[in-house]
């Protein structure tokens, strides 16, 4: 049975918005959409909803279902009891749904069996496309670097979002694991990490005989290589080994961004975990807590450098905390787009970043999603306001009217 939304406001994921718009979908596809003039008289025919404001549902590409609580870390990562962890998971999916995240890359957490429980319909969330666990060397960011390294690199532990390898062959083994587990992308580390203790975000990760080894084995099955990298050296690996996407970017400037746009790589900036952290250093390593204001600064002039050579950027915010109420919360992913227009993007250039490019994140196998378009997703948020001139209203749970994942209105909770 067809459905017809009539909207003040038409924002498509891709292209100019449509003022007096309406989509037209049934069976979880969009059908129609454009302006409400130009409906077949069959479609004319169908009673609508009105809305305010229609947007195609929203893409976060950077969170974590590790259902940790309390201090971020890496050995709360690894030591997270993985039943809790995927238990509280399940509330901070329905959450990131309600939202208006009808999609979420999980870069590290437990989303391939969050996924599957979704899809059969166990609980309601949003579409998860998880790379499982995040590949790293020892001592690097993917290292608990306090507790036992027998522990932490048995092949026999379970649990953990984690995962070390050294080496070409540990490498391959690494990728070749997360596919088991049903992975959609690979997530790798070329840099080390805020959070880690013991490593430095400006060096690089991996050498360049094991990147090439991971990318070529991920592409092997059709995934792409997401990279963790803060530093140039390792931005510049990352590109070098043909990654997709690099995630944070921290030092991104002029010759690494132009490579990036020559090469079609997409940035996920994921400002909301700096601005997280500047307001709450307390939660950063003791060794950060001096050096850490100096690096978000250089962050947000990376993300305007970025976006001026042409850089696709795809909203991320790193969100992955189970804290109810807290600046790494569920449901606060919204809060990304008003940091994206500081950084320099308009807001229609922002909302695209949510849209559009969430999919090709995903490389060969993005779907078809993020675009108020005929044989897209039904994916589909209303807003009661304009964000095009407040961006501010998508990240207003009040304003937030109706989410529809597949065609399906979504509870409000």
């Amino acid at each position: 049975m067809e459905h017809r939304i009539d909207a003040d406001l038409l924002i498509p994921g891709a292209g100019e918005p449509t003022v007096n718009g309406s989509v037209v979908h049934a069976d979880g596809r969009i059908h129609f959409a454009g302006p409400t003039a130009e409906l077949s008289r069959e479609h004319r025919a169908l009673e609508p909803t009105r809305v305010a404001t229609l947007l195609p549902g929203l893409w976060d590409c950077h969170v974590h279902f590790a259902g940790i609580r309390g201090r971020v870390s890496t050995e709360e990562l690894m030591l997270t009891p993985e039943t809790l962890a995927v238990a509280r998971s399940v509330k901070d999916a329905e959450t990131a749904l309600r939202a208006g995240f009808t999609s979420v890359r999980d870069m590290g957490g437990h989303g391939c069996v969050l996924a599957e429980a979704i899809r059969e319909g166990t609980f309601t969330g949003p579409n998860i496309y998880s790379a499982n666990q995040v590949i790293g060397q020892t001592g690097g960011h993917s290292d608990a670097h306090r507790l036992p390294y027998r522990w932490v690199t048995d092949p026999c532990r379970s649990g953990g979002t984690l995962r070390i390898a050294d080496g070409v062959d540990e490498c391959v083994r690494a990728v070749r694991l997360q596919l088991r587990a049903g992975a959609e992308l690979i997530k790798i580390c070329t840099s080390g990490g805020v959070l880690s203790e013991v490593d430095n975000p400006v060096h690089q990760q991996y050498r360049s005989e094991e990147l090439n080894a991971i990318v070529t084995e991920a592409a092997r099955a059709d995934r792409v290589v997401a990279a963790h990298c803060h530093g140039r050296a390792g931005i510049l690996a990352a590109i070098d080994a043909g990654c997709h996407t690099v995630e944070h970017g921290t030092e991104i400037d002029e010759e690494t961004a132009d490579l990036m746009a020559e090469r079609g790589m997409t940035l996920v900036p994921t400002r909301t975990i700096y601005e997280a952290f500047r307001h709450n250093v307390a939660a950063l390593p003791p060794a950060w807590r001096d050096r850490f204001e100096v690096m978000a600064e250089r962050h947000l002039t990376a993300i305007g450098i970025a976006h001026r050579a042409g850089v696709t950027i795809a909203l991320g915010t790193d969100l992955g905390t189970s804290d109810r109420g807290g600046p790494l919360s569920w449901g606060g992913h919204a809060s990304e787009f008003a940091h994206l227009v500081s950084a320099g993007l308009s807001p229609l250039e922002a909302i695209t970043a949510a849209t559009a490019h969430g999919p090709g994140t995903l490389g060969p196998r993005a779907p078809r999603s993020g675009r108020l378009e005929a044989g897209y997703d039904a994916d589909l948020l209303a807003v009661e306001g304009n964000p095009l001139a407040d961006i501010t209203v998508l990240a207003d749970p009040d304003r937030i009217t109706r989410v529809w994942k597949s065609g399906e209105p979504v509870p409000s909770g």
